[in-house]
C-alpha cells in the first residue's frame, strides 16, 4: 500500500512538472497573460492582423496554421493572406498554385521559395488552395531592395514601367526618424563615416514596408479581413509597414502579434512590453527550423 501510495505521488508530481514547461504563452501589450481564444476574438474583429514572427521558429510558424485556419472559419471565409516570403513579380504563380492550375514542383521550381517553405509555409499555400481564400506575396523583389541598399531609391528611377509596377509608388519619402529606422541606423553604426550607406540600408527597408503595405491595402476587400505575415522587425511597436498603411488607410482597424525570445515564460520582460497588442513568447532555447 505504501509503495502504490509512493508511486501516485511521484506521478502527479511528474505530471505537474510537465505542465510547467509549456511551448509557449501570450501576453498582453501591458504584459498580462492573454489566452488564445480571447486573442483570436479580437483579432476576428479587426481589418488587418499582423502576425510579426521570428522566421526560424516552429512554434510561430505552427501557431500562424492554428490562427488562419481559426480565423478563416470565425470570418466564414472572407479572408485573404498576405506575405512577406513572397515577392510581387511572383504574384501570378501565388493565384495559379492556390487555384490549382500548378503543381507542388512548377511552383516551387520558379517562384523562388524561402529554404524553409517545405515546413513553415508550403502548409499554409495547401490550405489556401483547399479552402479556395487568396493569398498574396507582398513583398518587393529582393533585387531592387538590394540596388536601393547599393545606390539609394534614385536608382530606381530607370527601371521599366512594367517593373515599377512591383514597388510602392514613387518617389517614396523616407521618415528616418521612426523608431525602427532608428533603430536600425543604431545597428549598422550611424556615425557621419557610415551615414550614407547606413541611409540606403534603411532606404531598402522602407522600400520593402512600403511595398508591403500598399499591395496589402489593395488586397483587402472591404468586407475581408487581412493576416499578414511577416519579420517582426516590420511591425514591431506598430512601425515599418503600418507606418505606411496609416498614410494610405487610417480607418483600418490594426492589430499585431509580435514573437519574441526569452529565457523565462512567466512574465514579459519589460523590453518586450508595448511591441504588440499581443506578444507570443517562446523559449529561447526552442528548436529551430534552420
Amino acid at each position: 500500500m505504501r509503495t502504490s501510495l509512493f508511486l501516485l505521488a511521484l506521478l502527479f508530481s511528474l505530471s505537474l512538472h510537465a505542465q510547467d514547461r509549456p511551448a509557449y504563452r501570450l501576453f498582453t501589450a501591458a504584459g498580462k497573460p492573454a489566452g488564445y481564444d480571447k486573442m483570436l476574438r479580437e483579432l476576428a474583429a479587426a481589418d488587418v492582423v499582423f502576425f510579426g514572427e521570428q522566421h526560424n521558429d516552429p512554434i510561430g510558424h505552427w501557431l500562424e496554421l492554428q490562427l488562419t485556419k481559426d480565423l478563416l472559419r470565425l470570418r466564414q471565409g472572407q479572408l485573404v493572406l498576405g506575405l512577406e516570403m513572397f515577392e510581387r513579380d511572383v504574384q501570378p504563380l501565388v493565384d495559379q498554385y492556390t487555384t490549382g492550375e500548378l503543381d507542388d514542383k512548377a511552383f516551387e521550381a520558379d517562384s523562388r521559395p524561402w529554404p524553409n517553405y517545405a515546413t513553415d509555409y508550403r502548409p499554409l499555400l495547401q490550405l489556401a488552395r483547399q479552402q479556395k481564400f487568396r493569398v498574396v506575396g507582398t513583398n518587393v523583389p529582393r533585387r531592387y531592395a538590394s540596388q536601393v541598399a547599393k545606390g539609394g531609391l534614385e536608382t530606381l528611377n530607370a527601371l521599366p514601367v512594367a517593373e515599377k509596377a512591383w514597388l510602392a509608388p514613387l518617389p517614396l519619402t523616407v521618415d528616418f526618424a521612426l523608431p525602427g529606422y532608428q533603430q536600425m541606423a543604431k545597428m549598422f553604426g550611424g556615425d557621419a563615416a557610415h551615414a550614407a550607406g547606413v541611409e540606403n540600408i534603411i532606404r531598402a527597408q522602407a522600400l520593402k514596408d512600403a511595398t508591403m503595405a500598399y499591395f496589402l491595402n489593395q488586397a483587402r476587400p472591404a468586407d475581408h479581413l487581412l493576416l499578414h505575415l511577416n519579420g517582426s522587425f516590420h511591425s514591431d511597436n506598430h512601425d515599418g509597414i503600418l507606418a505606411y498603411l496609416r498614410q494610405q488607410n487610417p480607418k483600418l482597424k490594426v492589430l499585431t502579434i509580435s514573437t519574441v525570445l526569452q529565457a523565462s515564460l512567466d512574465n514579459l520582460n519589460k523590453d518586450n512590453q508595448q511591441k504588440a497588442d499581443f506578444v507570443l513568447v517562446v523559449p529561447e532555447d526552442m528548436t529551430k527550423t534552420y
